[in-house]
């Protein structure tokens, strides 16, 4: 089939071009090639979003796109009407993170932002475009699935968050860590681009939670583990209050401790059911799979981005323990 990425050069969009190469379709890709170059197989055309000019795109099957600008999947979608979209979202889009188990049956939506707002000095904000972004691609496409990704992990991460765990647990030494206790869910990108592809190819509909299994923090950390050392790490378990009194931040940045949300009024953002999603054809690699991976192309890309602790950081603050 003839499959159109609206990207194909980052992370997600360019495993969702991968995959579909791979499987032997005819990929394009249409972005302005600035971030890097398409893979190999696909085609690059180029289009700038930002001009609302589209050049002559037709004959699609399907489409994928990973946009959170309103505009931009406003004028896509009047271009592209008759295709089979798939839209990739996020579970920001959720009003409600309290409750463990939710899925897009269960859980209500922020509203809707339908005007384009600099995320980067309005970070609230990309939930409530993505949620427009949704039903854009809903009221317009022929047919749609909507796909809402928690976080996403696996080599070619531009956030740094996940990889920060593969590259610290690689190393020896006593290692700082949030509650054993608290829930952890991740998808690798690749399992998400397989299904996203396989969601074009049999014109899947309906709304999902792209996520892999929830699990324990414990068991999360042993499995990471698992997949890049030989003994299982002297893990020093800390408490949010711990954490929070030697100025330890949260889910990603300088000075943090990644893939950690604190607090119960959060503790279901990376606790979503994911059973729905398998039974729509979702398939999940372990997760030692996905620490042995990105550490492997961390090692391998000098550019590779790590957010978190630095050494002397967490050295730091496990002697105050």
């Amino acid at each position: 089939m003839r499959i159109l990425v609206l990207g194909g050069t980052v992370f997600l969009s360019r495993a969702v071009a991968v995959e579909a190469v791979a499987r032997g379709h005819d990929v394009v890709c249409a972005c302005r090639g600035t971030s890097g170059r398409v893979p190999d197989g696909a085609e690059h055309v180029v289009l700038d979003r930002t001009t609302g000019d589209w050049p002559a795109l037709s004959g699609f099957d399907a489409v994928v796109d990973v946009s959170r600008t309103p505009s931009h999947v406003r004028s896509a979608v009047a271009a592209l009407p008759e295709a089979h979209w798939v839209f990739v979202s996020t579970c920001s889009v959720y009003a409600d993170h309290r409750a463990l188990g939710g899925t897009p049956a269960t859980t209500p939506l922020i509203d809707a932002i339908t005007e384009d707002v600099d995320w980067t000095s309005s970070p609230e904000a990309y939930g409530g475009m993505k949620v427009a972004c949704e039903q854009i691609v809903q009221d317009g496409a022929a047919t749609s699935a909507v796909v809402r990704p928690g976080l996403i992990a696996g080599p070619g991460d531009p956030t740094g968050r996940f990889t920060y765990w593969p590259v610290r647990l690689a190393e020896p030494g006593p290692v700082l860590a949030p509650p054993a206790d608290d829930v952890v869910q991740t998808i690798d990108v690749r399992d998400l681009a397989a299904w996203v592809v396989h969601a074009a190819e049999t014109r899947l509909e309906g709304v999902y939670d792209g996520v892999g299994a929830a699990t324990l923090r414990a068991d999360f950390l042993a499995e990471v583990a698992r997949g890049v050392a030989d003994t299982v790490p002297d893990f020093a378990w800390s408490s949010e209050e711990f954490l929070a009194t030697h100025e330890v931040a949260a889910w990603h940045g300088p000075r943090s401790l990644p893939v950690w949300v604190p607090g119960k009024d959060d503790r279901g953002f990376m606790a979503h059911d994911v059973a729905p999603s398998l039974a729509a054809g979702l398939r999940l690699r372990p997760l030692a799979d996905t620490a042995r991976d990105t550490l492997a192309w961390v090692r391998s890309d000098p550019d590779a981005v790590v957010t978190g602790l630095t050494v002397d950081e967490e050295r730091a603050v496990l002697a105050a323990r």
